[in-house]
Formats: structure tokens, sequence, C-alpha cells
């Protein structure tokens, strides 16, 4: 009698499964470049943002210099976007790779950036939900002293 980890072991790919992983390979590299290029332009507007903002209408004075803010801003928003993008490049060239080459190890080092792109949205994704629920509950606090 087989156990379930024995049977895992001996996993292998269709020729349908390996088509399906190919064709999502090239949608990742296709998806990766788009988001590299998205980062190049938003570094590009970063040095941007600051002249854009320094030459608001008069009307609308802010109380501190808010072009080096939104430079600062872009730039962090830069950096968290590099790394989802990055980590699916990698699985993308890395499971082309195992496909052509049909290694066991590279297969595992395909899924295994995959699963770090899926980490990393998976924790933002919870940070940016509890800053939206801290946000809430300040605003309920700030209207119930109003």
């Amino acid at each position: 009698m087989q156990n379930a980890i024995t049977e895992l072991e001996e996993l292998t790919l269709t020729s349908s499964a390996k088509n399906f992983l190919r064709e999502t390979a090239k949608w990742t590299y296709f998806l990766s470049i788009l988001g590299f290029i998205g980062l190049a332009l938003m570094v590009v507007f970063s040095f941007f943002a600051g002249t854009l903002f320094n030459n608001l209408p008069e009307t609308q004075t802010m109380p501190f210099d808010f072009g080096p803010v939104m430079t600062i801003t872009y730039l962090i928003l830069a950096l968290i976007y590099f790394f989802p993008v990055y980590y699916l490049f990698q699985f993308s060239t890395k499971m082309k790779t195992a496909l052509r080459s049909k290694n066991d190890e590279d297969l595992a080092n395909a899924f295994e950036k995959l699963k770090s792109h899926y980490k990393f949205l998976g924790v933002f994704t919870i940070i940016i939900l509890s800053l939206y629920f801290l946000f809430f509950v300040l605003a309920m606090v700030g209207v119930a002293f109003a």
C-alpha cells in the first residue's frame, strides 16, 4: 500500500499540463515585462513629480514642499512593486528552462518563485486591508468625538 507522500513524489506532467505551463510562462513573461516598463515609468515620473507639484496654482498652496514627498512616495511604491514583478519574471524564465531541460529541480525552482510571487501579494493585501480597517476605525473614532 502506497502512502500519499510517495504518490506525490512520482507526480508526472502530461503533455497537456506541459503545454499549459508553457503558455502560462509566456503570459507571465509578457506581464512581467509590462511590469518592468511600468516600474521604469514610475521611477521616471517620480523625478518629475517634484516639478509638477511645485508648479501648482497659487490657490492650492501646501504648508510644506510637496514635490520631494511625492518623489519619495513614488520611489517607495516602485520598490514595493519591484518584488512581485521580479518573482513573476523569475517564474517565467525558470519554467521555460525547466520545460526545455526536463529537469525536476528547475521545475521546483520555478514553482518556488511563483509561490514567492503569490506570498508577497497575499501579505501585501493583508497589510493594505489592515490599514484600511485601521483608517476606518480612526475615522469612526474621529466622528464620535466631533
